[in-house]
Order: structure tokens, then sequence, then C-alpha cells
């Protein structure tokens, strides 16, 4: 079989095409396990080429339906994990691009599913964001009202309503995954405006300030790369019938990724143990009164918890543990060949 990895030139997408590589196997279109004989990348750019002889990268703009045309050639058995989207600070400055890239690509892609013989596999990757608002609940579920208040979010809800609709009318079979703040992304800071729950660990482990621009004791959902990676094969695997037909509005939409609430107090208790525990080195600039707060005040009203609650036995988020245990986990989370690429990248 075939697997379309969107974004797949970029972190998530990157780990999880090694992931599945690893796995060797996905659920195909015959309903049992079918050996992955190619794995297709869609991106802009691929800062980090994959050898292996089974990737396939594709240079393009997913709001370019002839780059999606080619990817689907030559396999009967395909499934899709769609990642590629525009981050939330970049959709608020490039309102007309995040329409373009969201809205069109993911319809694209969602097109493109519907040409592929039988009933493909299609796994989204949505966000908190699509939840939001001075009224939001906390924890917020499943049931909870969609009231995006970015421009990131509101492009995240449409897509699920696209898949659901498309799902229901059996044009593929689709599921969305709400994800929270993945961390430890490498590199430098993104466009997100979350990209800071990374920074808070990357930047001070690389003996660099981080200016934290959230109050002290506010809380927020994150989970780590690889909880993610796994939830997404997890999400895929599941056989459509376990979704309930009382479910339709939400069956797709497979919870918050696995998020566990963290208040930035402990975040930072973590990193001074991740630094005592390990043989890392913590430069002049640890001290963290070179993190500053209140810089973004629209981060009040994101959600600061997710009820991770699962619909059905079968899926079920890896390697969430609380609290101060979960940040040094994560924080340690790359073997050392890979913990150079994210503190000194």
């Amino acid at each position: 079989m075939k697997i379309i990895i969107t974004g797949g030139g970029g972190f998530l997408g990157s780990q999880l095409a090694t992931s599945l590589l690893q796995k060797g196997t996905l659920t195909g279109q015959s309903g049992e396990q079918e050996n992955i004989e190619q794995i297709c990348l869609i991106d802009k750019n691929f800062p980090v080429s994959n050898l292996d002889n089974r990737i396939k990268e594709i240079s393009g703009d997913i709001s370019d339906l002839d780059t999606i045309k080619f990817s689907i050639e030559n396999s009967d058995s395909i499934s899709i994990f769609h990642l590629a989207s525009m981050v939330s600070g970049e959709c608020e400055d490039q309102y007309d691009d995040a329409l373009r890239v969201n809205l069109d690509g993911g319809r694209n892609i969602f097109e493109i599913a519907r040409e592929i013989k039988g009933r493909p596999r299609v796994v989204f990757a949505s966000s908190i964001a699509s939840f939001g608002g001075d009224t939001i609940h906390t924890p917020v579920t499943d049931i909870a009202k969609q009231t995006p208040q970015t421009t990131y979010g509101m492009t995240k809800v449409i897509c699920e309503l696209l898949i659901n609709d498309h799902t229901r009318k059996g044009h593929f079979d689709g599921r969305s995954a709400r994800l929270p703040t993945v961390i430890i992304r490498p590199g430098k800071p993104n466009a997100a405006a979350s990209s800071w729950a990374s920074g808070m660990f990357r930047e001070p482990l690389n003996g660099e300030a981080c200016k934290l621009p959230v109050k002290r004791n506010q809380s927020h959902p994150m989970t780590g790369f690889k909880t993610v990676v796994d939830s997404f094969v997890a999400l895929h695997e599941i056989d459509e019938d376990k979704f309930n037909s009382t479910d339709k509005d939400t069956a797709w939409q497979a919870q918050y990724g696995g998020g566990k609430t963290t208040r930035f107090t402990g975040a930072i208790d973590a990193i001074e143990d991740i630094v005592s525990d390990s043989s890392l080195q913590a430069g002049a600039n640890f001290g963290f009164g070179h993190w500053n707060g209140g810089e973004h005040d629209h981060l009040d009203g994101w959600s600061g918890q997710g009820d991770i609650y699962a619909k059905h036995d079968d899926y079920k988020w890896r390697n969430v543990i609380p609290g101060e245990g979960y940040c040094h986990k994560h924080g340690l989370d790359f073997d050392e060949s890979e913990r150079n690429r994210v503190i000194k990248y």
C-alpha cells in the first residue's frame, strides 16, 4: 500500500514517516495488514531528506491540485495523513494565504481522497484551537461547542466538518484528532502562537534566554511528539464500525491528542530536574528571570485543559503521564544523537 503524508517535510510529518517505516504495515483497503511499499511526503521543502528507498518526496503546495494528484498514481490501496497547515500566528497575519492553504488545500486533499478506489482512510490533524472564547468550559470535551477565536482554529473546524460530511456520504473514511501543543520541536521558534511551549525547554537547555509570554500560573494542554505519532497510527487502525452511529457528529474527532494540563511553574521545575539528572550543561542565561509574562493576552481565551476520554477502547493515547513527570519525560524524549538536534539545532 501507499501512504501519503502532507506536511511530510515538517517535524511531525517526518517523525510519522519514520515510525511507519519501522512498523512496516498498516490496515489497507482489504481490511487486513498490508505492507507499506511507499510513503509519499508532500511539502514545500524538506530540510532533512529520508534516504529510505520507500520514501518519495514531492515538493509543492497542497493548494495546487496537480501536486496532490501526482501523489496518488500507481497504487490501489492508499491511506492519507493530512498534517500540512499554516500555523496559528501565520494565519492571523496572512488571512488570504491561510484560506488558500488550510481550506483550499484541505479541500484538494479530500477531493483526491474521493478519487481513490474504495474508501481510503484519511487521518486529519486538527487542533485545540477549534475551541475558544470567554465562555469556554474547562475541561473541554468532544461535545463542547466549537467557537474558535483564531483564523487557524476556524480553518480546522471547517475541515473537520468537511471530513465528517465526506465520511457520511461514503466518499472516504475520515478521522480527526484535535491536538494540543506538541513539544519539543527542534530548531528556531516558528510562527505558531504556542511556539514558546517548545522554546521554554529548548532555549534554556541550550544556554539561551527564553521569554515566556504567558502568566506563570496559566495551564495549557501539551503532549510529546511520540505520543502524537503513536496516536495517529492508532487512530488510523481503528475499525470504522467501532465509531457508533449515535456519535456521527463527533465520532471522528478523537479528542485532545493525549494532552495533559501543565502549569509553567511546574515546567520550570522540570527543566531544572532535567539539567541535574542528565549530562546537559545549562548556559549562563539559564536563570528564569529572563522569562517575561503577559505579552499575549489572547492566550487567556485558549482552553487550559482537555478531557482525554476516548469513545472506544481501541483508541488509546500513548505515553501520557501527568504534571512534572510528564514535562521531564518529554524533555528527554530524544536519544543522545537526536537531543543535539533539538537543543543545539
